[in-house]
């Protein structure tokens, strides 16, 4: 007989817990009476928000500064929600469209937030305090960050990454370790002078380097590309939404990094060097690298002319026609 104290629906729900600890072995007795004890879980608790507010340490005393390091802490953590999206792509099976579409959309709105966001920094900071507290910094750069690297990597074929040059010369096949020592940002943390690698290049080698090449070969076969191609006949929307991406990750969230470049570090006749000694009016433009994630949704002329057209009308101001 039920007990009347008790609403029915909460009686299902004890039944259902039972036999939820009973298919694991685990007594529910013990587990309520700990719920009996435990103290209500807060908000601050939960998202950890004291440790989150403390992690905002700067080097010097200008108050700018501290908006230069919660900028890149939301950047990363933006990042770190792209990826869990990809990994779902990547690890559902079986993979329906929807649910592929669903998440290349999430993927797009947070790009269009990282992408609006850096006017938090060319915005919000004071040329003048940047130009002396970043000078404390040396020699970390944004250049190292391991997430977006990740993100990459977990999109595309790796060969598709290698710098513009040698591009060719690799295919799907080729090896983790040769992939990963000519990958396009490689060529971005090489010392103007000696053409030899950056500490900077060399500290994130020396962290993530063998983590990104088990990276290359584990999503070899299920990176978003190889993804798309199970579908036979893929709509019009999802490949849509593949451009979108390719967009947002490889023309317009550089080309931020490259407007607030020359907002704080082009000075004429010389231009002012990056933290971390890279060449960054060569290695953020788009159109300079041309990193494509998936080549064969764009036309050839596309391709040809990938990021061109939005430098000039970002940063020269002028419109031109996209084939």
């Amino acid at each position: 007989m039920q007990n009347p104290q008790f609403d029915p629906k909460i009686l299902e729900k004890i039944q259902q817990l039972q036999d939820k600890f009973k298919a694991s072995g685990q007594d529910m007795l013990s587990y309520l009476e700990g719920l009996l004890y435990a103290d209500y879980l807060t908000y601050w608790e939960y998202i950890n928000l004291d440790t989150l507010l403390s992690l905002q340490q700067p080097k010097t005393s200008f108050k700018d500064e501290k908006i230069f390091i919660i900028y890149h802490q939301i950047t990363e953590l933006y990042f770190k929600l792209i990826l869990s999206e990809m990994e779902q792509i990547s690890d559902q099976q079986p993979l329906q469209e929807d649910f592929f579409k669903n998440r290349l959309e999430r993927i797009l709105m947070y790009f269009n937030h990282l992408i609006s966001s850096f006017a938090m920094m060319w915005k919000g900071m004071e040329r003048e305090q940047f130009l002396k507290f970043r000078m404390s910094l040396l020699p970390s750069s944004g250049f190292q960050s391991a997430q977006f690297r990740e993100i990459e990597l977990m999109a595309t074929d790796a060969f598709h990454l290698v710098t513009l040059s040698k591009r060719a010369e690799f295919d799907y096949h080729s090896p983790a370790d040769d992939l990963f020592a000519h990958l396009y940002w490689q060529q971005g943390a090489i010392e103007l002078a000696t053409s030899e690698k950056t500490l900077t290049l060399k500290n994130f080698e020396l962290k993530y380097g063998k983590k990104l090449k088990e990276l290359i070969d584990s999503y070899r076969r299920k990176n978003l590309w190889q993804k798309y191609m199970e579908f036979v006949t893929p709509s019009k929307e999802l490949k849509e939404l593949m451009r979108q991406f390719d967009l947002k990750a490889n023309v317009f969230w550089p080309l931020a990094h490259y407007k607030s470049a020359v907002r704080y570090l082009q000075r004429d006749p010389v231009d002012i060097a990056a933290t971390g000694g890279t060449n960054w009016q060569k290695y953020l433009p788009p159109r300079f690298q041309k990193v494509i994630f998936f080549p064969e949704l764009w036309s050839e002329q596309e391709r040809e002319e990938w990021g061109k057209g939005w430098v000039v009308k970002e940063i020269f101001g002028n419109e031109v026609q996209e084939g």
